[in-house]
């Protein structure tokens, strides 16, 4: 991690967002009518979560059942783990779902860690976590957050933790954390590597395009599944020094070396100006372009159950 004037900052050594940045995107460009225009609503693909089929982790493999924009539940090694977990309606004002939660908390198996990637609200979400309540792992910073009654891992870029045979890593994102007014970049941003027996699974959380996507693929060349998210990059000079577009989010899969494309980080919360419904078309059509196959790009529906592993296909 990098540390500035006491705040974390990006390995480039770059804070992405000020202040003034936020007022033009938010108030100024609204009020001059330099924002694109798009509804706050999108018919997004949805399926049902087979609650029977997520109660047993598998022993073999990975399961993934995609919970909306970045959260997920991740089965492996006979464990249940949740990353950025999201069930509330809300995260703010104005900021609603545009489709529900495809599950409750209370639906959910037993869960051994729930994994926090940063404090903004569309990842860290206090009533969703305190209804899970099992023990959080998330960066330096956080702790204070969650209350002495939580057990809390806080690790630093590249740390790891262990639980049983799974290790989770903490690995740098391009990005940058917020709670409060005044609590600007105290709490480090990053994604996780979640490496078991027979699966690696990588969520990228929240990132904009930076080299160390190489260099976690370098350090993980075994990764099963890459998480990146593909929505919130509209407008481009506001949102690319925070997230990937879709195009930039092909590329980071390529430096990643990861076998399969999992996208995520869209049609859940309207965050950005583009259509809820615009990032896999233009995912689509960019994988296209590059000329990969189509077997390894998986575009799931929220709630939608699958499973992957070394030597085998994604299902």
């Amino acid at each position: 991690m990098r540390l500035v004037s006491g705040r974390f900052a990006n390995l480039d050594g770059s804070v992405p967002q000020t202040f003034s940045s936020v007022f033009k995107w938010a108030v100024l460009d609204r009020i001059l009518g330099r924002r694109r225009r798009s509804a706050s609503r999108a018919s997004v693909p949805v399926m049902a979560v087979d609650l029977e089929r997520i109660t047993t982790p598998p022993s073999v493999g990975a399961r993934l059942t995609w919970l909306g924009h970045a959260s997920w539940l991740v089965q492996l090694d006979g464990l249940s783990l949740l990353i950025d977990p999201v069930f509330s309606r809300s995260i703010g004002p104005g900021i609603a779902r545009n489709v529900p939660a495809p599950l409750a908390a209370h639906e959910l198996p037993g869960i051994a860690a729930q994994l926090v990637t940063h404090n903004h609200r569309d990842h860290l979400d206090l009533p969703s976590l305190r209804a899970v309540g099992s023990p959080i792992i998330t960066g330096p910073g956080h702790r204070a957050l969650f209350g002495t009654a939580v057990e809390t891992t806080e690790l630093d870029w590249w740390e790891a933790t262990d639980l049983g045979p799974v290790r989770i890593t903490f690995v740098p994102a391009q990005h940058w954390s917020r709670r409060g007014l005044w609590d600007a970049n105290r709490g480090l941003w990053g994604g996780f590597v979640v490496r078991g027996s027979s699966a690696t699974i990588y969520h990228a959380g929240d990132s904009a395009w930076f080299d160390g996507f190489s260099g976690i693929g370098k350090r993980f060349s075994d990764i099963d599944a890459a998480l990146l998210p593909i929505g919130a990059y509209d407008p481009p000079w506001f949102m690319q020094k925070q997230h990937v577009s879709p195009e930039q989010a092909v590329r980071a899969f390529e430096e990643l070396g990861a076998r399969y494309f999992v996208a995520m980080h869209w049609g859940t919360f309207k965050l950005s100006d583009e259509p809820l419904d615009e990032p896999p078309l233009r995912l689509e059509k960019e994988w296209e372009r590059r000329g990969f196959a189509r077997e390894f790009l998986c575009i799931p529906a929220q709630g939608q159950t699958f499973e992957i592993g070394r030597g085998r296909s994604l299902g």
